[in-house]
């Protein structure tokens, strides 16, 4: 088990369970013997490898093909939390928020920000929406802008909505990336913002990676599909997040 654990970076009780044709509740004690003998580390939902958290990220090719499906339900459900005409929207980097981009209509007007280099892509030239780019650097793996620049002209701004992505969201830890560069923007995102709404597919959630950029109570609504675990969906209930299913 602890092999597979670090072969995999991540690995989720069900999965565990299903693998070694076992019950969840035996996982969980083999699961707290390979934490004593210092093998694994539990998270929310699962365990990663001894003294590590997910650092890895994939590149956006590579996310925009998993669940995609779901991705695009997410986004579709994501619609009714726009604001009226008129408004301005943040939109962060994100395989999820880029489907948002593509679903936005034309006649609400919107004032969109982003420092996403493929949300804007999307946006470019599309009637009814007065888009705004944030500078800074541009990462290789989120094709996304970066930096002091970028937080600072964050810091300028109020919108009505920041839609945001995230690489991992639990009860204990938060809304968390791997990247500090990444964390700065979402949380000067959120924090200029006077409703968040969170896209994550299921995959995210109970999830944990190394850089939190807002506690739940920062945001108001995390919209997600129907594959999210039953312990993880209970612990942001009681949390006081508001969690919507697509």
């Amino acid at each position: 088990m602890a092999q597979r654990i670090a072969d995999r970076g991540r690995c989720a009780v069900a999965e565990l369970a299903e693998t070694y044709r076992v019950t969840t509740e035996t996982v969980r004690r083999d699961l707290s013997t390979l934490e004593h003998l210092g093998l694994v580390r539990r998270v929310h939902g699962g365990a990663v490898p001894a003294g590590t958290l997910r650092v890895i990220e994939s590149g956006v090719a590579d996310r925009d093909r998993t669940n995609a499906a779901e991705k695009e339900a997410i986004a579709r459900a994501a619609l009714r939390y726009l604001p009226g005409p008129g408004s301005t929207v943040l939109l962060d980097a994100g395989t999820t928020t880029s489907r948002l981009a593509q679903l936005l209509p034309q006649q609400h007007g919107l004032s969109v920000v982003t420092h996403a280099v493929d949300v804007a892509a999307q946006l470019t030239g599309r009637g009814g929406v007065d888009l705004h780019l944030l500078p800074g650097r541009v990462r290789e793996t989120t094709h996304a802008a970066v930096g002091a620049a970028t937080v600072a002209a964050l810091g300028t701004l109020r919108a009505d909505l920041a839609v945001v992505g995230t690489n991992g969201i639990s009860a204990g830890h938060g809304l968390s990336t791997p990247d500090t560069d990444e964390a700065a923007v979402k949380r000067a995102m959120v924090r200029s913002a006077r409703q968040v709404v969170v896209l994550a597919d299921s995959s995210k959630v109970g999830r944990e990676t190394a850089v939190r950029f807002a506690t739940l109570d920062e945001v108001d609504v995390l919209v997600t599909d129907a594959g999210v675990e039953a312990a993880a969906r209970s612990a942001l209930d009681e949390a006081g997040l508001e969690v919507v299913t697509a």
